[in-house]
């Protein structure tokens, strides 16, 4: 069964008096625990496809269904409680907050988002972190961490949350070759664990190899 279904979908960027085709008729079909990669050159529309389906922006035209739900009619408030129950993210940057270390930065979004009492978050948030293999480094800052720990830590809380979905946009740009293969087959480690459906892009073919499904973009389209 379709965690995500895409259908005619189009995304139009006005700069000025000129329009941009980001993308352009877009038809395709995520299943659920699949591990899923957008590959294509810079500029050909791997973020704003990512975007899309995480309900970060809207189509201009055609009709996104997310978990069996048409994302592209909600508002922005509907857009920001539906991420927070259904969807996780991982940032290339890795967006950890360098003030607070390993466990806090995980445990965010059970206290933003979730709400989860104290007792419960300790619990989600240990078991998360004895999945990626990072117990032991849980009361450090981000500073005192390397690339490749960083992304663990993204990756745990990411899924602390337990989402359907997990969006990754270019997670290992910022990593050397081994770390990025290392969080690649963590994130597909965890799919197989958990059943959760990864979604990520990249231009690194090191890294198409370790995906499952792979969907090609030149210039918007699908090729």
């Amino acid at each position: 069964m379709a965690l995500v279904q895409i259908e005619n979908v189009s995304k139009i960027y006005q700069t000025g008096e000129v329009e941009v085709a980001a993308l352009s008729d877009i038809n395709l079909s995520i299943e659920k625990s699949s591990f899923v990669s957008f590959v294509g050159p810079s500029g050909s529309g791997k973020t704003t496809m990512l975007n899309l389906i995480g309900c970060l922006d809207m189509p201009t035209q055609g009709k996104i269904l997310v978990d069996d739900r048409q994302v592209g009619n909600f508002n922005r408030q509907e857009r920001a409680v539906f991420r927070g129950d259904v969807i996780g993210f991982i940032f290339q940057s890795f967006n950890l907050f360098p003030v607070l270390t390993a466990f806090e930065n995980i445990e965010y979004p059970l206290v933003m988002i979730k709400n989860e009492p104290e007792n419960k978050r300790k619990e989600m948030i240990l078991n998360v972190l004895d999945s990626v293999d990072m117990l032991n480094q849980k009361d450090k800052f981000p500073d005192q961490l390397s690339g490749g720990q960083k992304q663990r830590i993204a990756v745990a809380r990411a899924l602390v949350t337990q989402p359907k979905l997990v969006m990754a946009d270019e997670p290992t740009a910022n990593l050397d070759k081994a770390s990025s293969i290392n969080v690649i087959r963590l994130m597909r480690d965890m799919k197989d664990k958990f059943g959760t459906t990864f979604i990520f892009s990249t231009h690194d073919p090191r890294i198409m190899e370790e995906a499952e499904i792979i969907h090609t973009l030149v210039d918007g389209k699908l090729a």
